[in-house]
């Protein structure tokens, strides 16, 4: 233990801790920028770089960063002098006279750590004139703008895409006051190896980088009468949307999202979960025929879009092994334009399907060619995160806490338990192993809940006995152990039978388009339970037994995985190059 002050006040804490970390342990608050700590991956985000939180330090000549400066023996350190704040003060305000004066328009106004950082500094003039930096914009992914001139270089972007996803897009490049946080050989980000997973997104601190915003089309789409909108909603939004209305952490808010859909506008409110069990039905018939036939086992499960772009572009020798299923939005639009449309006696020409999504890679996966298979070649049109459901939502004026409970309308409606945990990492193989036990020994009943495939670790493992026959199942989310685990299975070191893998952390209750949350383990842990909570409140808690998906089958798509169902709802993934 090391023995310090901070303002006076004695204290001890392990060697290695930082004067930030001390300081917080006391309670006292310490300004920010281009700090983060992801507490339940141990890693640290420590350039220093903004020098925002500055310190004085009795004895030494130079204020200290207090994020990365180690406290020593005897240190007394000194938090609010005159000397630090005045340091802090100016920090700010250069990095503000290099930044854009929009934040009336900008996508991060009222949500920046910059424009707080400026209110609790009382910066209210801009007293350092000069030359600004200017770019363009990136706009090229679909699902990510790049904005360099709002980049503060808090290389957050850096750090979670380099050390925690392992991809390796971004990198500081130039020198001087023309340094940005760039890509390589500037390229456009829809050529380089981003997965769009949009964690960078989730922790930038300004608005450098931010969700495409489709918000505008989709009111277009509403409010044209030639035009019959459909909207799909993820699982993991209802735990995570109403945070953004003021509301705990994990609230369910399924039955309010409904209301304020259909006031909205939208013609036709349905649920992915739908999908997500129709997902079950065909990726476990899948699992079942590769497990008796000798197929290629493991089976990845494919519903996250950014790490099937990962797997496309780090391991294309295995492109064999995951499962040949679309995504559940995928599924969904592709029946919505053929099944739903006669069935509700609409031209499919005149339906626009919009995904409400806490992924940002869903605006990407939507794009995809091969995904489609209407005339028009996208079975998705649109997809909005939840934070831009929620721009919406306030747009329209609606005030989401005092909403009564709505029910989503029928046919293409209706969901199981096993579609919700779809939400939470080790939800999709779950809601598969449930319905694969329940297949292989029809007599003996199921206990649909396989608590050891649930956790927050970032790799686990678990043999499951599902029908006699032991399965063995890893589970991984973020991508960094996603490259891992592959890398094991590619070089021999391990075998399994089945694994899920998520891009983001916790899976999509901490995707990198739902509300800011910088990956707090609480805070993800909160919407995880609430999803689980869902799941063992449903009458019915396993996909096959799901009535609506057992018309869709008999009523048109005929067998699982037959013909029809190749045609609709699988796909097929192509190797890209590693950039």
């Amino acid at each position: 233990m090391i023995n310090i002050s901070i303002n006076n006040a004695k204290t001890s804490v392990p060697e290695g801790t930082t004067i930030l970390e001390a300081a917080r342990s006391l309670g006292v608050h310490i300004p920010t920028l281009c700090h983060l700590d992801l507490h339940d991956i141990k890693m640290v985000n420590k350039v220093g770089t903004c020098r925002v939180c500055m310190v004085e330090i009795e004895g030494r000549r130079n204020l200290m960063p207090a994020c990365s400066t180690n406290v020593t023996e005897g240190m007394n350190i000194h938090t609010s002098t005159k000397r630090a704040v005045t340091a802090r003060r100016t920090n700010v305000e250069l990095l503000l006279s290099n930044h854009p004066r929009e934040c009336l328009v900008c996508e991060r106004n009222l949500n920046c750590e910059l424009q707080s950082l400026a209110a609790l500094l009382g910066i209210r003039e801009i007293r350092y004139k000069g030359e600004r930096m200017h770019s363009e914009r990136d706009h090229s992914s679909y699902s990510i703008v790049r904005n360099a001139e709002k980049c503060v270089l808090c290389r957050r972007c850096e750090t979670m895409c380099d050390d925690v996803q392992s991809v390796g897009v971004y990198s500081c490049v130039k020198r001087g006051f023309g340094t940005v946080m760039g890509t390589a050989f500037n390229m456009p980000m829809i050529e380089t190896s981003c997965t769009f997973c949009g964690q960078c997104v989730s922790v930038c601190p300004t608005g450098a980088l931010t969700e495409t915003d489709d918000t505008a089309e989709v009111w277009k789409a509403i409010n044209d009468p030639d035009k019959y909108v459909i909207v799909q909603t993820a699982p993991a939004i209802r735990v995570a949307l109403g945070e953004l209305f003021g509301m705990p952490v994990g609230s369910q808010v399924t039955g309010k999202m409904v209301t304020a859909l259909k006031r909205m506008g939208f013609n036709r409110v349905l649920d992915t979960d739908f999908a997500a069990d129709l997902t079950v039905m065909e990726e476990a018939t899948e699992f079942l025929a590769r497990l008796n036939k000798g197929g290629p086992l493991p089976i990845l499960t494919s519903c996250c879009p950014a790490w099937v772009k990962f797997i496309e572009h780090q391991f294309p020798e295995l492109l064999d092994i995951p499962s040949t299923c679309k995504s559940p939005h995928e599924m969904f639009g592709a029946v919505a334009k053929t099944y739903l449309a006669n069935k509700i006696d609409v031209d499919p020409n005149k339906i626009v399907v919009v995904s409400i999504m806490p992924c940002l890679a869903k605006k990407f996966e939507a794009k995809r060619e091969e995904l489609g298979t209407t005339k028009d070649g996208s079975d998705v049109d649109y997809v909005i995160s939840t934070r831009e459901l929620a721009r919406m939502i306030h747009e329209a004026g609606i005030n989401f806490p005092e909403l009564p409970d709505g029910d989503f309308d029928s046919v293409m409606g209706e969901s199981t338990g096993a579609s919700v945990i779809f939400g939470t990492s080790g939800g999709v193989i779950e809601a598969v192993v449930r319905t694969v036990a329940a297949w292989l020994d029809e007599k003996a009943p199921v206990n649909v809940n396989f608590t050891q495939l649930r956790g927050m670790e970032g790799i686990r493992e678990a043999e499951v006995i599902v029908g006699g026959k032991k399965v063995s199942i890893a589970i991984a989310h973020g991508l960094g152990n996603a490259r891992q685990l592959l890398s094991d299975i590619r070089d021999g070191k391990a075998k399994y039978d089945a694994i899920e893998i998520m891009a983001c952390p916790s899976g999509c209750v901490g995707g990198g388009g739902q509300p800011y949350h910088n990956n707090n383990i609480e805070v993800l842990r909160k919407r995880a339970a609430a999803i689980f909570k869902e799941d063992e409140e449903k009458t019915v808690r396993m996909s096959h037994e799901n009535e609506e998906i057992k018309r869709l089958y008999s009523e048109f798509l005929g067998e699982r995985n037959g013909e029809k169902a190749h045609e609709l709802l699988h796909t097929h993934y192509q190797k890209r190059d590693r950039i």
